[in-house]
């Protein structure tokens, strides 16, 4: 598998990762043997040091540092809240147009990755920013309901807790789209049958950072992915739309 990098220099490289990438080997899939470090590692034939996760499932834009010392630099910036980060999620429901999803999460623990781990944390502070981008309203019926409706909505969150979007967007009921863990299971049956479409309806889109050398703003972006252009576009978005999509 070749990764599709959109930015390097001699300190970091950002590519842009697929849906169903693990980030690193991990105890939660024993049986894997892809995993985005040890391919952008041969790809570009140096070592490399992961300095934030994206879920499997989440496509988007995925840092790396080139050193030790960029990595600390960068995991800085994270552990500050000054990156900021802005995702695309398509959505059960229509949303309002605007809003502040600011709702305390437990840390969620896995049986085997986190078997060590203190189970009697207090809820962290989450905060998530949203704006709706279109809406649709689709003829036909799920559910109790007689048609299917979805939003399409721009996710900026302010922390960065453990599935922290995709658990902020259900508690407000509009969760993500093909989340099988928080997701509405006949929506997710619906667009995969109807549409086609597979994979979490979460892209991570673009990031902002501060060069850890240089100090300047660095801004990284990809590309929409076709998985998500195609099931926008079977859905009659806009072309002027679409093309604004790729400069959030």
């Amino acid at each position: 598998m070749l990764l599709t990098i959109i930015y390097q220099d001699e300190y970091i490289v950002a590519i842009d990762k697929p849906s169903g990438l693990l980030v690193h080997r991990s105890l939660l899939d024993k049986h894997e043997t892809l995993f985005a470090l040890q391919l952008l590692r041969d790809q570009i034939g140096q070592h490399v040091f992961p300095v934030h996760r994206l879920d499997r499932p989440t496509s988007g834009v995925l840092v790396f540092a080139l050193s030790a010392e960029i990595a600390k630099n960068l995991n800085e910036q994270f552990a500050a809240q000054t990156i900021q980060k802005n995702y695309l999620a398509i959505v059960r429901g229509h949303s309002s147009v605007s809003g502040e999803i600011d709702y305390g999460l437990k840390e969620k623990l896995d049986k085997i990755a986190d078997k060590m781990a203190n189970k009697d944390k207090p809820a962290q502070p989450a905060i998530t920013f949203y704006k709706q981008l279109a809406v649709f309203d689709l003829p036909y019926p799920v559910s109790k309901y007689p048609t299917a409706r979805f939003s399409l909505l721009q996710l900026t969150p302010k922390t960065g807790r453990k599935h922290q979007l995709r658990r902020h967007l259900a508690h407000i009921s509009h969760p993500i789209i093909c989340d099988t863990t928080h997701g509405d299971g006949k929506y997710n049956a619906f667009v995969r049958q109807q549409f086609e479409f597979k994979q979490l309806a979460l892209t991570c889109k673009s990031m902002a950072i501060n060069h850890p050398v240089t100090g300047e703003g660095l801004v990284l972006r990809c590309v929409l992915n076709n998985n998500f252009k195609d099931l926008l576009e079977k859905w009659d978005i806009s072309p002027h739309q679409l093309s604004k999509l790729n400069t959030i």
